[in-house]
């Protein structure tokens, strides 16, 4: 059976695809190329696409067409301001190459403290293609932002921005920041099956809005992946170098190596069905022994390593997750996703609140063309966190990198609800976006830990049951967002947008606050900057 099964993968990964498609480039995490996705997928299902694992690779989207979209919008094969570098007609060897202006300008008002904030991202995005099968690509990012009061809160703790790392506070209350992302791809003899990278770049689990298993929210991570596709199945293997900064007070040479290793199977069971397995190990580079590097334990690329965790005696901090979605009526996706971090059955069972009850769920649905209105999609989604998911024992173990979560971003110990809803025609949207989040927090005290913040240790906790979720400083977080964009230059994400923001937070230690953000920017960015954080 084994050998049948080897023989039949060999067979299809040595099929070669016509050289006309692109086999190896990824798409853009951002939202506004995501939507064009979203549509296509929930309308056009398919056994050989897998949504859940992104950024997607192009081999896996060959048969999706811009015209399938009721809107404009970055193009699924986007070749704008591409170029052949062939000076024969009939070489073999097909060369391209591409570039993405990009820019984020923007200029906003923080109402709370009544002072212009400003914000200049620059840089550029290149492509270089050999024969459909080989993409190098790097992005390289610099920048001076400035920040509302409600986001500036978090990054001046460590002087980091989420999606960028590192930053340097200037005299204007501003941070400047030197940024890049790439990857080198290569799918053999142009085939579906195999993909092999090496990058830094960032990867996501799920269909949702956020992700209770593994998101985009933090900085790019160093990394080896192997992508393999064959009838009704994706199986994705990464291997990441991460950094641990808890205690290096924003010196570089404080940061701590850490290191994971990631594996996630999707699978097909009809076009509208799909079931998704995660698991992953994250280790930290120093222990009691000094230097420990990359664990060659964990270069096993086969599933299941939590039998492997126990084989090797290991005190790693593993992880594993569910993720499932359904698609009815070619209009409305629902998913979910169920993240363990520990589970003990009879603990369980107990309902007695056990501190290692460490689970986290999602549940939403995304409805496109809803209600019959071409463009208009409504996005509800609703996540629930346990106390202490997501930390260890040994803090630069938990499920971070960066001093961001590889999760939800805002820790655990909350409950959430999100819904979105936009409209889309032409070149231009409206959108409205509301989040409401309960979360409990630590008090004052230096002994406080109820499980939010996941950069403490789990052995500082005050009691071993009795623990639930939103136990602590009760916090209430609502942000309502009305958004207008105008796609100038749909084929570059060339956009312009104006948007009101509306922060209020208090908690039942009669702290309040109401933080209104209003901003106008022109933006071509191909990444996800979120604030609502």
């Amino acid at each position: 059976m084994r050998f049948r099964f080897l023989l039949v993968l060999f067979v299809y990964s040595s099929m070669a695809y016509s050289q006309k498609e692109a086999m190896s480039k990824n798409a853009f995490l951002q939202r506004d190329v995501q939507t064009a996705f979203e549509f296509w997928n929930t309308t056009q299902p398919s056994t050989e696409f897998h949504s859940s694992f992104r950024p997607y690779l192009s081999s896996t989207f060959l048969e999706a067409r811009d015209s399938l979209l009721p809107f404009k919008s970055y193009g699924f094969q986007n070749t704008f301001l591409q170029r052949s570098l062939n000076k024969s007609t009939i070489s073999k060897t097909k060369h391209s190459l591409q570039f993405h202006p990009l820019l984020d300008a923007e200029v906003g008002f923080d109402a709370l403290e009544n002072q212009v904030m400003r914000s200049v991202t620059a840089g550029i995005h290149a492509k270089y293609n050999i024969n459909h099968n080989f993409t190098f690509a790097l992005t390289l990012l610099a920048g001076n932002n400035n920040y509302p009061f409600f986001l500036d809160t978090t990054i001046a703790k460590q002087n980091l921005i989420p999606e960028f790392g590192q930053a340097y506070k200037d005299d204007t209350r501003g941070y400047n920041f030197l940024d890049y992302q790439g990857y080198i791809s290569f799918s053999p003899k142009n085939s579906k099956i195999f993909n092999f990278q090496i990058g830094r770049d960032k990867h996501f689990i799920g269909d949702g809005y956020r992700s209770v298993l593994y998101s985009d929210f933090g900085p790019a991570t160093p990394y080896l992946g192997i992508n393999t596709n064959f009838w009704r199945i994706q199986y994705n293997v990464w291997y990441t170098w991460m950094l641990d900064v808890t205690s290096a007070n924003g010196v570089k040479n404080n940061f701590k190596n850490k290191y994971g290793t990631f594996h996630y199977l999707s699978y097909n069971i009809l076009k509208e069905l799909q079931i998704g397995f995660f698991e992953n190990v994250v280790w930290r580079g120093t222990d009691t022994s000094g230097v420990r590097t990359f664990d060659i334990n964990y270069l096993n690329p086969v599933i299941f390593l939590r039998p492997q965790e126990y084989a090797v005696g290991s005190p790693d901090n593993s992880f594993i997750g569910f993720n499932l979605n359904f698609t009815l009526w070619k209009t409305i996706k629902f998913y979910g996703q169920l993240g363990l971090d520990e589970f003990y059955f009879k603990e369980v069972r107990a309902g007695n609140g056990w501190w290692a009850n460490k689970q986290a769920w999602q549940a939403g649905f995304n409805y496109v063309n809803a209600f019959r209105v071409k463009g208009l999609k409504w996005r509800f989604e609703y996540n629930q966190i346990r106390p202490y998911t997501y930390t260890h024992g040994v803090v630069e173990q938990n499920y971070s990198h960066y001093g961001q979560a590889l999760a939800h971003p805002m820790g655990a110990n909350l409950k959430e609800l999100l819904s979105i809803i936009s409209y889309r025609k032409n070149k231009w949207e409206l959108s409205a976006q509301g989040m409401l989040v309960l979360i409990g927090k630590d008090s004052l005290s230096p002994k406080s830990n109820v499980g939010q913040n996941i950069f403490l240790s789990y052995n500082t906790r005050p009691f071993d049951y009795g623990h639930y979720t939103t136990q602590g400083v009760r916090t209430q977080v609502m942000q309502s967002e009305l958004r207008f964009t105008w796609f100038i230059v749909p084929e570059i994400n060339l956009r312009l947008e104006t948007a009101w923001i509306q922060r209020a937070e208090e908690n039942n230690k009669n702290y309040k606050l109401q933080n209104p953000y209003l901003f106008i920017a022109i933006k071509s960015s191909l990444w996800n900057s979120y604030k609502d954080y």
